[in-house]
């Protein structure tokens, strides 16, 4: 039972080694802070522990895992908003330059403009971006965490990049005169 156990939790660690970046920075794309985004996660893992009870607590395909973490992070917005209503007859702060794009190239001019395109983008069009490039995902595999079909998510992660090719030229032309 105890080797059972120890090898479920190595199992675990090491798969949260691997794919904890990933859905942090997902996280981090459908919240206000890095503080919101773990306890996302931390939510998500635990939704996914109990989930996984059937398969002995393997750790979860990465599909299943984006979808509970998009899920957690529907219901974490839902009560935010209602918070952000209570809280605006008081005050509400928000801190523009937190952004979840990794920040570590904050001098880099071509950091600052694709986090700028990035953040513009629709939240559909910014998801799958971010599962395909970041969260390293198929096609198929955001389809499946996002609930669409392969062909939808394709197609969004085209028009995204269309998008961000348009707003990085304008954005260039708006900075460098060109």
């Amino acid at each position: 039972m105890a080797d059972l156990a120890r090898q479920q939790s190595e199992a675990w660690k090491g798969w949260l080694r691997e794919h904890g970046p990933r859905l942090l920075l997902y996280a981090r794309q459908r919240s206000a802070s890095r503080e919101d985004a773990e306890d996302m996660i931390q939510n998500a893992l635990v939704r996914l522990w109990h989930y996984q009870e059937e398969r002995d607590h393997v750790p979860p395909d990465l599909p299943l895992a984006y979808s509970v973490l998009r899920f957690v992070a529907m219901d974490y917005g839902k009560k935010q908003g209602r918070k952000k209503r209570k809280e605006e007859a008081i005050i509400f702060l928000h801190d523009q330059d937190d952004h979840w794009l990794d920040t570590s190239a904050e001098e880099d001019e071509e950091s600052e403009l694709l986090r700028e395109a990035v953040d513009s983008l629709g939240e559909k069009l910014r998801e799958v971006v971010t599962l395909k490039i970041w969260g390293d995902l198929t096609f198929k595999q955001i389809a499946e965490s996002m609930a669409i079909s392969a062909n939808t998510a394709a197609s969004r992660y085209r028009y995204a990049l269309e998008q961000l090719e348009r707003k990085l030229e304008t954005l260039k032309q708006i900075r460098y005169g060109s």
